[in-house]
């Protein structure tokens, strides 16, 4: 476990030391006690630097999007450390959060759900504006000039959301988050809801907004495929934990971690040939609970490399002792006794 502190690398905006989250499970009943604990997020440390996209991949469930909550503070950690610019959120109370707010802002999952079907797109839009005491500077223009940068018409700001495609929709959820000019945005599944026609604009939306803005965005997905097009680096969850992290090109040339090797052999390949002859590697079973997560490695109850190749004495290390993050070399992590290197793709 490394030790909770502020960042200390050149560069970085964003960053978490040991993250632990755990929610409450109560019986049923007239008088509710708690009986046990959900683990989403544990021990989870990462950094997000300038100008770059970090994705934050794994199943759902994984604990993902609790992290990405964490990191906003807009649910409280059970434990460990976030630093925004090298200052601690963790102890800010809400009134000192607003400002900082600002600058730290997310786009969720669903483009429909987060929008106010009650406001019109311009009043959504213009909502942070007001919050924050921004809009008399200006609000009506800088409304329409956001409408304009994420590819809307200006002219329809007085429609409601119901009135646009899904696309569209998120489009407008980019646009509440880019009206006070954030420096970091959360992107929580951004283009999970959408067709693979229209996840495209959005992704390039996303990539000509970082480029002109200046943004750093976590891109939170499930998705490989997606987030090896617009990602710089990739940190893998499972079971609230994270098994693998280094740069795109690093774990699509050479996956250490067996789940990470299952989840880039499931990604299709256009050539059809490539396809049928290349390497499977399949998962099978059910999560475990993240009540009561399995003892040692936590993917070693559905890893394939557990069941078909270590011998006894190997298995009970891995019943036993917990992996830890290990640098196989240039920033390259993963968290198994038994990493090997694939290329899969």
């Amino acid at each position: 476990m490394t030790t909770t502190s502020a960042p200390t690398g050149t560069g970085t905006v964003l960053s978490a030391r040991n993250l632990v989250k755990h929610f409450p499970v109560r019986s049923k009943g007239l008088i509710k006690r708690k009986i046990g604990e959900v683990h989403a997020v544990c021990d989870v440390s990462l950094d997000l630097r300038e100008r770059e996209t970090l994705g934050l991949v794994g199943e759902s469930g994984c604990g993902k999007s609790t992290t990405a909550r964490l990191l906003l503070s807009l649910i409280p950690v059970t434990s460990g450390e976030v630093h925004y610019q090298g200052k601690s959120l963790t102890t800010l109370s809400r009134a000192e959060m607003r400002p900082v707010r600002r600058d730290l802002q997310i786009v969720f999952q669903d483009p429909f759900a987060s929008l106010d079907p009650r406001m019109t797109v311009s009043e959504i839009i213009a909502e942070p504006l007001r919050i924050h005491g921004l809009y008399n500077d200006g609000g009506r223009n800088k409304v329409r000039d956001l409408l304009q940068v994420v590819g809307l018409n200006p002219e329809h700001g007085n429609r409601y959301p119901h009135e646009f495609s899904g696309g569209q929709r998120q489009r407008i959820g980019v646009a509440r988050a880019l009206a006070l000019r954030p420096k970091v945005m959360v992107l929580d599944e951004p283009v999970s809801a959408l067709d693979v026609s229209i996840q495209a604009g959005v992704i390039n939306l996303f990539e000509e907004l970082q480029e002109e803005l200046d943004l750093s965005y976590l891109f939170v997905s499930h998705d490989l495929s997606v987030v090896r097009h617009i990602a710089d680096r990739v940190a893998v969850m499972y079971l609230g934990k994270i098994i693998e992290e280094g740069t795109t090109e690093q774990l699509f040339a050479a996956a250490a971690h067996p789940y990470t090797q299952a989840l880039i052999s499931a990604i299709p390949l256009p050539d059809p040939r490539k396809e049928r002859t290349r390497q499977r590697i399949l998962v099978t079973g059910d999560v475990p609970s993240p009540v009561n997560p399995p003892s040692g490695c936590r993917f070693r109850t559905r890893c394939p490399k557990f069941a078909n190749q270590l011998t006894d004495s190997d298995k009970q290390r891995c019943i036993n002792e917990e992996p830890v993050l290990t640098d196989r070399g240039h920033g390259h992590n993963s968290a198994c006794h038994y990493a090997e290197a694939l290329k899969l793709v």
